[in-house]
């Protein structure tokens, strides 16, 4: 929850390709809740275009201490190449996506740089978000608001399809990036974009004027479209200006970045897997120049466009590495490569067919529609005939009229500036996190306990003998399922109690399940979530209940213990990465 000493509300958005950062006082939001400030100074190099974003991208020494973030890294790590100097520095981009792709998050988590060399995850992140950190508070300075560093209130955003691991790893890399742990508050993007939509006019909704999205009742599906991932969520307005989730969060990882991979593969295929890294490796300001044209060109492509794509293109340092490794020019590279009817070159323009850079976006979009289907496809979202499109993948007017084609009888709304809704959003979810009045569980959670075997009820290959009783193992005893609708801050209690005499502490096992009502821990369904340790100041002689009560239905798991005897609330650590066995 917000903490409410605060004086202004900082966001973070921590993104697969851009990353960046927004904020407003609250003074400001009372009187004018949309005068939120975005830094617009990330200076972008060579392309010299001013942008809202930086890229996400974090330059190291041999150190491993902090050099550059941003367009400032990207740059600094081209000399760093040109200099030959790429075996004394780390660079990292473009890697929030290992926490989306990894079930097994753990506090000794290793990354690789572009290179090879290894670093522990929690590092990169932390110097990341260290710097956002840093260079946030310096602007406060620099406008001398007067707000004392301990003054703000810190949103992190992080996508709603995220497991609590990756959420939690996001949680202690802004810890350890200097952030106090009571003033930062996890926002979820599709959430944060759909509050900032709230406050928009129907003219920057750009939606019919009869769609009043704050009107209760109103029903939408937030199609949240980022860098890496697409995270859809529905929303429908309750009382009080607060939003009811109508259906858990879904999504995978067909965001831009997989259209980018695709683009650099055709790449890959003309001139050969070697000549391309040789260019990335010794001209690497020629291929970060084909990066940034290729982002600007693929927000342009049209779905109707008929003749050819236009990207300028690094000509003479794709002939000198061509020429290298193949004694011919790009030209004649391309003219013998199975491309040569859709892509031509004329000076520095390289010339692709509009169908040919259509079917480069074709599998992302096909996932895109996918997953509309399927969340269309609950009865829970019936009624729906809205798509609000953010997020800055969701800008590409091919997504947006394949969607259009796909769901003729729905209306697609994408608000101006779709790519800040979600940084916007997580300011106005800073000043009152209580937007978002309940949530769909994504999950299954329970505890791992035994009971009294039961021939009846149990398993015999979960048959125990505990002190001589005969009891069934490995039960997963339910704390809320999958799909069930929870309140914002629900609490829901559970009794333990210690087995043994003069125990000083107390482990137990938090499991998570796809199923909508897991029997076992050990079902296919299940992973180990988290073992909770709950410390006790004394022992004793005799059993001791514990009463815990776990906080569910915000962005984060909760959970606080009670010592049932001496009615005293007990520490109860709730380390969600903490390097584990799975059993």
């Amino acid at each position: 929850m917000a903490d409410s000493s605060y004086l202004i509300v900082a966001a973070l958005d921590f993104g697969t390709t851009y990353s960046g950062y927004a904020f407003s006082m609250r003074h400001e939001f009372k009187a004018d809740p949309m005068k939120i400030h975005a830094n617009p100074v990330w200076k972008a190099g060579s392309r010299q275009f001013v942008s809202l974003k930086a890229p996400t991208c974090l330059l190291l020494d041999k150190d491993k201490e902090f050099l550059a973030f941003g367009y400032d890294a990207e740059n600094q790590y081209a000399e760093v190449l040109l200099d030959g100097e790429k075996d004394d520095h780390y660079y990292f981009h473009r890697f929030k996506m290992n926490l989306h792709n990894n079930k097994n998050i753990t506090a000794d988590m290793v990354l690789e740089d572009v290179t090879g060399k290894p670093l522990t995850a929690l590092q990169v992140f932390k110097l990341s978000i260290k710097f956002l950190v840093d260079h946030l508070l310096e602007t406060l300075d620099k406008q001398g608001t007067g707000v004392q560093h301990n003054e703000v209130q810190w949103v992190l955003t992080v996508p709603a399809i995220w497991r609590d691991t990756a959420k939690q790893f996001m949680r202690s890399s802004a810890e350890q990036a200097g952030i106090p742990p009571d003033k930062l508050i996890l926002a979820l993007e599709p959430e944060t974009a759909s509050i900032f939509c709230q406050y928009l006019p129907v003219e920057k909704l750009k939606a019919e004027k009869s769609f009043i999205m704050s009107k209760q009742g109103t029903e939408y599906m937030v199609v949240d479209l980022g860098g890496g991932t697409a995270d859809i969520t529905v929303h429908r307005k309750a009382a009080n200006g607060q939003l009811i989730e109508k259906h858990r969060a879904t999504g995978n990882d067909c965001g831009g970045t997989s259209v980018d991979k695709r683009f650099f593969k055709i790449l890959e295929d003309i001139v050969g897997e070697s000549t391309l890294k040789s260019l990335r490796e010794n001209d690497p300001l020629a291929y970060l120049d084909i990066e940034r044209e290729f982002e600007a060109v693929k927000r342009t492509v049209e779905t109707k466009k008929k003749g050819k794509v236009n990207m300028t293109i690094p000509v003479v340092s794709l002939d000198k590495v061509c020429r290298k490794d193949h004694n011919k020019d790009f030209q004649a590279l391309v003219e013998s490569s199975k491309y040569a009817n859709e892509i031509k070159l004329l000076g520095d323009k390289m010339r692709m067919d509009a169908d040919a850079m259509r079917n480069i976006f074709k599998p992302s979009i096909d996932k895109v529609i996918s997953l509309l289907k399927e969340v269309l496809s609950n009865r829970q979202t019936k009624g729906i005939s809205h798509f609000l499109m953010v997020g800055g993948f969701s800008e590409c007017q091919l997504i947006h009229d394949a969607v259009k084609q796909e769901f003729p009888q729905k209306r697609i709304i994408t608000p101006e500036d779709a790519g800040m809704c979600v940084l916007k959003g997580a300011v106005l979810f800073g000043h009152n996190p209580s937007y978002i009045k309940s949530r769909i569980m994504r999950f299954s959670y329970g505890v791992k306990t035994s009971l009294p075997f039961d021939e009846r009820k149990f398993d015999r290959k979960h048959l125990v003998v505990m002190d001589g009783e005969e009891r069934c193992d490995n039960i997963f005893s339910v704390i809320v399922l999958k799909d069930e609708s929870v309140e914002a801050g629900t609490k829901i209690k559970r009794s333990y109690f210690t087995p043994y005499k003069h125990q000083d502490k107390m482990d137990f096992m938090i499991y998570i399940s796809d199923d909508f009502n897991p029997a076992y821990v050990d079902d296919e369904s299940c992973n180990l979530l988290c073992k909770p340790t709950i410390t006790f100041t004394d022992t004793c002689e005799e059993t001791r209940w514990v009463d815990v009560e776990y906080v569910l239905g915000n962005t984060e798991i909760g959970i606080t213990a009670v010592d049932r005897n001496s009615g005293k609330e007990i520490n109860a650590t709730f380390n969600l990465i903490e390097p584990y066995q799975q059993t």
